[in-house]
């Protein structure tokens, strides 16, 4: 049986603690603008924190390149 593994959530402001790209500012832009690039089904919201559910990211990134979506 295939156990699955628990996502990782990143906060925002701690992303580049893990992930060297993007910096915060672009992050923050992707979220003031997420409804347009489709980002939301990357960010989870909790008691006003800001949280990057990181496989859904990599895939929305990977996604936006086949899609011919300026990331």
């Amino acid at each position: 049986m295939e156990e699955k593994k628990p996502r990782r959530l990143i906060p925002l402001t701690k992303w580049n603690q893990f992930h060297l790209w993007p910096t915060i500012g672009g992050l923050r832009h992707l979220v003031a603008f997420a409804k347009q690039k489709n980002f939301e089904q990357v960010l989870v919201r909790a008691n006003g924190r800001v949280l990057i559910d990181e496989e859904a990211f990599f895939k929305w990134v990977s996604e936006s390149k086949e899609g011919g979506y300026h990331v």
